[in-house]
């Protein structure tokens, strides 16, 4: 393996002021999400969600960011996966988005809910018909004897819905992260980075710099 303490950069791009950003965050985001889509950063929705169980062992994943409005952050899975039911019964969850283009990363975290099923369906139902079979096909996160297994069952509801609108699988949805903090992080010179962080205090979102 090579050097891995040879292996750095120094960031330079921009800078990150608290009398500058946004008094809302999620003004602030959309601010940084618009200049990710115009630096053409490809996946700029991606993020990793980080959920937990009830004894507090992490787990990790990327997943799309499909939604976003006044309420939070809104992806789509399985209800049934590892991280669907980790979010059932531990509904506090975080997000990270990272765009090394843009020497930039946003942390968000917060409390996870189900979107309503109104929401399911119109997102659903905008959906690429394969991706609309895929989510029936897919016993998410279970142990499958081998990719055969998962090409069969495609087959199968394929067939099944040969002739009819494909449903919205009842174990498939969304989920919305309600936000309580964000950290807006931006790479600076000699590891001195620029961390604003809003938190929320009587109802009022509070901006404060970090150390980095």
């Amino acid at each position: 393996m090579s050097d891995l303490t040879s292996i750095r950069r120094n960031y330079a791009l921009k800078q990150l002021d608290e009398n500058e950003v946004d008094k809302n965050p999620f003004a602030q985001f959309e601010k940084w999400f618009d200049e990710a889509l115009n630096a053409k950063i490809i996946d700029p929705n991606a993020m990793i969600l980080s959920t937990s169980t009830t004894e507090g062992k992490p787990s990790s994943r990327v997943v799309l960011l499909k939604q976003l409005d006044s309420n939070g952050f809104s992806f789509f899975t399985n209800y049934q996966s590892h991280k669907g039911i980790q979010l059932e019964l531990n509904p506090y969850a975080a997000l990270v988005f990272f765009w090394p283009e843009l020497e930039r990363q946003i942390r968000i975290e917060g409390i996870v809910s189900k979107v309503s099923k109104k929401d399911s369906d119109d997102y659903f139902n905008s959906r690429p018909e394969g991706s609309k079979i895929g989510a029936w096909s897919s016993p998410q996160s279970k142990t499958i004897p081998n990719r055969k297994y998962l090409e069969k069952l495609k087959v199968d509801f394929e067939k099944q819905f040969s002739s009819k609108t494909i449903s919205r699988p009842p174990h498939w949805g969304g989920f919305r992260l309600d936000p309580n903090l964000f950290e807006f992080w931006q790479g600076r010179p000699d590891r001195l980075h620029d961390r604003i962080q809003y938190s929320i205090v009587n109802n009022e979102w509070i901006i404060e710099r970090l150390a980095p």
